[in-house]
């Protein structure tokens, strides 16, 4: 029987960045996942791998390293990056007065504000009748669906990962010296550290300590439009006022309750469905555009019509689409916290339980999985 010196449970974006921290240290790692590939929530989102906005201290920290890591990773794992940076456009005054007051910040540093001739010039798709924009240089995307797979199989190929896809974890046995026992449909797998990342599953490992941290689960609406044109293509990810009242590192500026009382006037059933644009392009030159937020500890598998139509009409609004047909509509799903982005925990001195509870995994993974490998394996507790 192999023994690991980690095995990790989850082979979504959390998994396989813990995957690559320890491979990165020449660690015996195996991958366990109860489905035949990556197919929760890391698959089903915008590739977006967002810096501006996020959280400020510990989750923009995280989401500027984790874009490090996509960045020295994308290339050797065969990931194309399909654009960088993110436009963040101003329908409103009360949305230009939030940009400005995020640009003079700490965490404006390096974004630029543009008036509406220079959005015009940088991102001529955009609606004109705009107030400017905030343009940020420090996103980039990748497309989930193939970005996961590839990943996967760099850390198979070039790491050395062992991966047990279709395979699942009933438990982890610890106590003995450097020895946890995973057992699994496979067999029993032995491990000197586990790291547990579960992903949307919050019932099948340390149901007691996940419960304690108050999760339910977040539904959301995403689409793909058809591709667009050739010679139309976004320079980068496109968003605009709604997301200014809900990513966490605009919603503390001064100006963020002007903005949100006249988004009650205007676009009360957005705020209603937790609507906030995104659009981003793929290679075919497809649009991925979203998304809603719906909570609930046992989401239904309903897409009412109706939230998608809203959806649309911000995104025709912000932008000049020429082919707004629907190629493809899925629900994603997500665990979500009312206090935390993400936490690590400790079930037991071998094991970590890591859970992104915000929809940032892309965006956060790499450095959350760093630290959780380094607090395993003796080198500094994870914040």
């Amino acid at each position: 029987m192999t023994h690991y010196d980690l095995a990790v449970i989850g082979g979504g974006i959390v998994g396989l960045a813990h995957a690559l921290a320890a491979a990165r240290r020449r660690l015996k790692v195996c991958v366990i996942d109860r489905d035949r590939r990556s197919n929760g929530a890391s698959v089903r989102n915008f590739g977006f791998v967002t810096v501006t906005g996020q959280r400020a201290g510990v989750t923009w920290n995280r989401a500027r390293r984790s874009r490090d890591v996509w960045t020295e990773v994308a290339p050797l794992a065969g990931i194309p990056v399909l654009h960088r940076g993110t436009a963040v456009v101003a329908h409103r005054p009360e949305a230009m007065a939030v940009l400005e007051q995020f640009a003079a910040g700490t965490m404006g540093e390096g974004c630029r504000l543009l008036d509406p001739g220079e959005v015009a010039r940088t991102l001529p798709m955009v609606r004109p009748d705009i107030r400017g924009a905030l343009w940020s240089p420090h996103e980039l995307r990748v497309e989930p669906r193939e970005a996961l797979p590839k990943l996967a199989a760099f850390l198979a190929a070039v790491h050395g990962v062992d991966f047990l896809w279709g395979v699942q974890a009933r438990g982890v046995e610890t106590g003995a010296a450097d020895a946890a026992i995973v057992d699994t449909t496979a067999g029993r797998i032995t491990a000197s550290r586990v790291a547990v990342c579960p992903g949307g599953d919050l019932l099948s490992l340390f149901p007691e300590t996940l419960a304690r941290r108050g999760l339910t689960q977040s539904k959301l609406h995403m689409l793909r439009l058809a591709p667009q044109p050739a010679g139309w293509r976004l320079p980068g990810s496109v968003m605009q006022d709604l997301s200014l009242v809900r990513y966490e590192g605009y919603t503390d500026l001064p100006g963020v309750p002007a903005l949100k009382a006249r988004l009650d006037a205007e676009a009360g059933d957005a705020l209603a469905n937790g609507i906030h644009l995104i659009v981003v392009q793929g290679a075919d030159g497809s649009l991925v555009v979203g998304d809603s937020h719906h909570y609930d500890p046992t989401p239904d598998p309903f897409a009412p019509a109706g939230v998608d139509a809203i959806i649309l009409r911000h995104a025709a609004e912000t932008l000049d689409i020429p082919d707004m047909t629907v190629a493809e509509r899925w629900l994603g799903r997500y665990p979500s916290s009312p206090t935390e982005t993400a936490f690590i925990d400790a079930p037991d001195p071998a094991v970590r339980l890591s859970v992104v509870s915000s929809g940032t995994g892309m965006s956060t993974a790499f450095a959350i999985g760093e630290e959780s490998v380094a607090d395993l394996f003796g080198e500094g507790p994870a914040p």
